[in-house]
């Protein structure tokens, strides 16, 4: 707070330090240069790619108005990047209210381009008309070329001002000059622009660059949204060039296939359709006065929408385009329509009874793979960085079209739609079913105090700390194996739980199926925590979770198993780094002549290390007891050796189960746990030859 002077007498002194000399006017592109976070999100690599998509995205507006067939994309050595396309090119005729060039004014005018008056453009994705003027500002140098009847057009800006380089690069001299070069003659019917810039590194981070997979992903996207255009990117930043070209005539039906993975439960359904609604907006009169006016505007929607056996949900969402990253109205306006329209079907077609609940949007979206888009012309999104659609209208008119339509396929007569309407209505509500379960689950499974531990299952040998950080979890195979761990463990802070035998494979099992499960509710229950969806990390009772298991194929089975059961269920405590496997020894050396400070045993976890060992005694003259003990299971052990070699936190050894990339190691469970037996035969018998005997768990 400002302190407040006053005179002797008491009277407020005015500070009139603040007056308007202090106020700034940044004019043109000097509001970029000062705040570059409000118009490209950040200064790192990420909005490096906005500027770069910025780009692209004029050019993919080409093809959209149906003049441009290709666009190509190159990312230099020197860390520019040059985007190409075969459209109309950028006007080269003088714009009347500024006098300059076509091509000056969009590169130099914040708030100009060919997509506010309608009439060259009827759904763009470049809707601000700050796109290209803001890629400029943040440049040390950008060069456009302009291939328009009769020449070649060409020009050069640094930081957002026109001029002359003498030489190539942004680092050689440059002389301010304003106007379009005309270049060599090009043939008649040659159109199109090419447009290269170099970011300017008083911007962006030092360790800002293009990374080469998110731009070919978004490529991607593209060439799947507008069919029949083809995107290339060519990298030339490496030892040796990189190029990937882009081509989807079959548009988004093609790019739903792409992104499921699962077993369909239906094909790839179009939800097709236009509606029109009317927006006020404010627009010039003829006394150059702004002035609210009613537009109609046309709505199209298309959305591609199929539905498989998982249980992940993969919804992609499109403006003219550019992709929604975050949604907005229309897609609210899709997921409206899937819930009220589900019911009423569900309802109709007697899958839901009287007494039954509701399903929910989660119900619904199991499983399922959509890409919503729309085409509208002056979209309204929230902020240049277009992540989220606000133009309100679009909800309710997104959630017609996509109710009728939905609603056709579901209430279907013809026989191949109506069964496949069916096995998804049931899909549907067996997820209804198992939320609810999941939820009761959820419900008891929290931390309990000593009155309600009766709730937890019998079988549990629970701890007496509450400290959860402290507290561990051993899932220990088989009774007998924990009569001992009872001995072994310090009651304090370590609890166990019993398994009995190989527990359920939950890669290829139902949701339902795994909650039915004694081994795998029990575990889920202990841990509690919830599963699924539903997994809350900050309720789990335990600070590690600990699989204990003979080290034999069979402990390395049921490990694996384990495995499978967190990673689908619990995936949270595996990220966190929070499960391990416990390393019990394979074998025990009773030396008969131990040397001064050796302990009496020794232990050993592997048979090559076991024959290192026993060298390395030979070589000291320490002799050891005939036969060496193999333990075949946790249960040889007694409690102080079990305490020893694998429970004591002073002595044991524990592996850590880590996953770096959650995508990789999901595609990895499903090859190796999941129901599709061709894949994983082949990746047994391609790999057999190339297994380290050493690496074997077992």
């Amino acid at each position: 707070m400002p302190e407040h002077r006053t005179t002797d007498r008491g009277t407020p002194i005015v500070d009139n330090t603040y007056n308007a000399q202090h106020l700034l006017v940044l004019e043109g592109l000097e509001a970029v240069r000062k705040r570059p976070g409000m118009y490209i999100g950040s200064t790192d690599s990420r909005g490096l790619v906005h500027c770069l998509w910025e780009i692209i995205d004029n050019a993919v507006d080409e093809a959209l108005a149906g003049v441009c067939t290709r666009v190509d994309v190159t990312l230099h050595p020197d860390g520019s990047a040059e985007v190409h396309d075969n459209g109309r090119g950028i006007p080269v005729d003088k714009e009347p209210k500024t006098g300059l060039s076509g091509v000056e004014v969009v590169f130099t005018k914040l708030h100009a381009g060919g997509k506010f008056g309608g009439g060259s453009y009827a759904a763009t994705g470049g809707l601000h008309g700050v796109g290209s003027s803001v890629v400029n500002a943040l440049s040390a140098r950008l060069d456009v070329e302009v291939d328009r009847s009769p020449a070649t057009w060409h020009m050069s800006f640094q930081r957002g001002a026109p001029g002359v380089f003498k030489g190539d690069g942004p680092d050689v001299d440059f002389k301010p000059e304003s106007g379009l070069h005309k270049g060599a003659r090009v043939k008649k019917g040659v159109t199109g622009t090419r447009i290269r810039f170099w970011p300017d590194r008083q911007i962006f981070t030092k360790d800002a660059t293009f990374p080469f997979d998110d731009v070919v992903t978004r490529l991607r996207q593209t060439s799947y949204i507008v069919p029949g255009l083809e995107l290339q990117i060519t990298d030339l930043r490496g030892e040796a060039p990189v190029t990937e070209t882009f081509k989807h005539d079959g548009g988004i039906s093609e790019f739903c296939a792409f992104l499921s993975h699962g077993e369909p439960v239906t094909e790839v359904l179009r939800l097709q359709g236009t509606d029109v609604f009317t927006e006020t907006v404010p627009m010039l009169d003829g006394k150059g006065h702004m002035t609210p006016q009613d537009v109609e505007r046309e709505l199209t929607v298309d959305v591609a929408v199929r539905w498989d056996t998982g249980y992940d949900t993969e919804l992609r969402s499109y403006v003219n385009v550019i992709a929604t990253p975050k949604g907005g109205t229309h897609v609210a306006g899709f997921e409206a329509a899937l819930t009220k329209t589900f019911n009423d079907a569900m309802r109709a077609g007697r899958v839901l009874k009287v007494n039954d609940a509701d399903v929910v949007k989660e119900d619904i979206l199991e499983g399922l793979t959509a890409i919503v888009t729309v085409r509208l012309a002056e979209p309204q999104f929230e902020g240049q960085t277009k992540e989220i659609l606000g133009t309100p209208a679009v909800r309710g008119a997104v959630r017609k079209v996509v109710a009728g339509e939905l609603k056709s396929f579901l209430t279907s007569t013809k026989r191949a739609e109506k069964a496949q309407a069916k096995l998804l209505m049931e899909k549907v509500a067996g997820a209804a079913k198992t939320r609810l379960v999941a939820r009761q689950h959820r419900d008891t499974q929290r931390r309990k105090n000593a009155l309600e531990s009766s709730a937890l299952p019998a079988k549990l040998a629970d701890c007496r700390s509450n400290d959860v950080e402290r507290s561990e979890l051993f899932i220990v195979e088989g009774d007998s194996a924990l009569g001992t761990a009872k001995l072994a463990r310090n009651s304090e802070f370590q609890a166990l739980l019993p398994i009995r035998g190989k527990i359920l494979n939950v890669q290829k099992a139902q949701v339902a199926d795994v909650l039915k499960n004694a081994e795998c509710a029990s575990i889920i229950q202990v841990v509690g925590a919830g599963s699924g969806r539903t997994f809350d990390l900050d309720a789990a009772r335990y600070g590690r979770i600990i699989f204990m298991a003979d080290a034999d194929s069979d402990g390395a089975h049921i490990r694996c198993l384990l495995a499978t059961l967190f990673f689908k269920y619990m995936p949270d405590l595996v990220a966190e780094g929070r499960v391990f496997t416990a390393v019990p020894p394979l074998h025990r050396i009773e030396l008969t002549n131990p040397k001064k400070g050796m302990d009496k045993y020794v232990y050993t976890y592997s048979d090559p290390e076991l024959q290192r060992k026993l060298a390395e005694l030979t070589k000291k003259g320490i002799r050891w007891k005939d036969p060496i003990q193999r333990y075949k299971g946790l249960g040889e052990m007694d409690a102080d050796q079990l305490a020893e070699t694998t429970m004591d936190p002073r002595h044991r050894t524990l592996r850590k189960l880590t996953v770096d990339d959650a995508a990789a190691a999901a595609e990895v469970f499903e090859l190796l746990m999941g129901a599709d037996v061709a894949p994983r035969k082949e990746f047994i018998v391609a790999g057999a030859y190339e297994v380290d005997q050493d690496s074997i768990d077992a």
